[in-house]
């Protein structure tokens, strides 16, 4: 058995931040899938002699990578229960990313969502029948990281369960239900590279942290209402509505950072000066342009098609210079993964 697919990142909107057992999440959270950024990944499957672990090799760019393998594994381990068949098999596993590895843009969630699409499509070959593909690919993605469950969907999907969101769940994600004004499904995504490389706490331990952490329960009660607050918003096409949330989903998520125990800063002196200027252009231009924040130093500057000309203009005039080696990403909404 074969099978290939191209599967994106996203950037949230609503942040998720803090989970428990099984990789559920402790608030809900919306998110842009994105385009350019995606990982391809082509996997193999041979039937094997029953093994206590599942078989596997695992190959970045064209190079045995067996650093990627303890992250594999512990995937596996976590879906066997819904993919029990993995034992029968070993696995050949070649992915590469269209972006650089170690550029900051989050590879877990389109690693991962492009490996649960084809592990979906060998449980259907061998017999298996699905009443909904895309969620159960969801599900296996989620188990490998929490945000890859949205990655398996284009546009604007939502993971985790929502009172005015009827088919959202904690167990996988699903695409935004409600209207949506044309502005948004165009959105640009210009990835401000300030930092490369591997962070220096990693996003699974910052998760960690929200155990305990003083600030955790209103947290997870303001991203229900920030949830509820931006359904209109995005009905309605209210842009600076939109900006306001999104950048305090933003700041908030670093601020949990910055107060947890122990502590940690992800954000660099480039980045807070490209946030200083951000806000300075669109006070001065009225264009409706935001930043939001992984977890991580870079930032992901979101805006308007219609917009697009003379915020690049100020992309490479003004914030290039606070970018490592002058590097950028432009991107914008996609529509999900495909198969290849």
């Amino acid at each position: 058995m074969e099978t290939f697919w191209k599967s994106p990142s996203n950037i949230a909107l609503i942040k998720y931040w803090g989970k428990y057992d099984p990789q559920l999440p402790a608030n809900p959270s919306i998110s842009f899938t994105l385009s350019a950024c995606h990982t391809e990944t082509r996997v193999a499957a041979l039937p094997c002699e029953k093994q206590n672990d599942v078989q596997f090799e695992i190959y970045f760019e064209g190079i045995k990578t067996p650093a990627f393998a303890p992250k594999i594994a512990a995937f596996f381990k976590r879906v066997a229960h819904l993919v029990p068949w993995v034992y029968d098999y070993s696995f050949s596993i070649y992915t590469q990313n269209s972006f650089p590895h170690s550029s900051g843009i989050a590879s877990s969630a389109s690693g991962m969502s492009a490996l649960a699409l084809c592990l979906t499509d060998f449980h259907q070959e061998l017999g298996n029948d699905l009443d909904n593909p895309r969620q159960f690919a969801s599900e296996l993605a989620r188990l490998g990281s929490g945000s890859a469950a949205r990655s398996v969907y284009g546009g604007l999907v939502v993971w985790g369960k929502h009172n005015d969101l009827p088919t959202s769940s904690d167990v996988f994600a699903v695409p935004y239900e409600l209207p949506v004004h044309a502005e948004f499904n165009s959105f640009q995504d210009v990835v401000l590279l300030v930092e490369k490389g591997q962070k220096e706490t990693s996003s699974t331990a910052g998760h960690g942290l929200m155990h305990g952490h003083p600030f955790a329960e209103r947290r997870f009660q303001q991203a229900h209402e920030n949830m509820k607050r931006l359904m209109p918003i995005l009905k309605t096409g209210d842009l600076e509505g939109f900006g306001e949330i999104v950048e305090s989903e933003a700041l908030t998520l670093h601020a949990l950072m910055m107060t947890s125990q122990p502590n940690f800063i992800l954000m660099k002196p480039n980045t807070l000066a490209i946030l200083e200027h951000i806000r300075q252009f669109r006070k001065e231009t009225k264009i409706p342009a935001y930043f939001t924040l992984d977890a991580g130093a870079n930032v992901h500057y979101l805006f308007p098609e219609k917009d697009k000309q003379k915020v690049m203009t100020f992309v490479t005039e003004k914030l290039l210079a606070y970018c490592k080696n002058s590097e950028y990403i432009c991107d914008f909404v996609g529509q999900g993964p495909k198969s290849l």
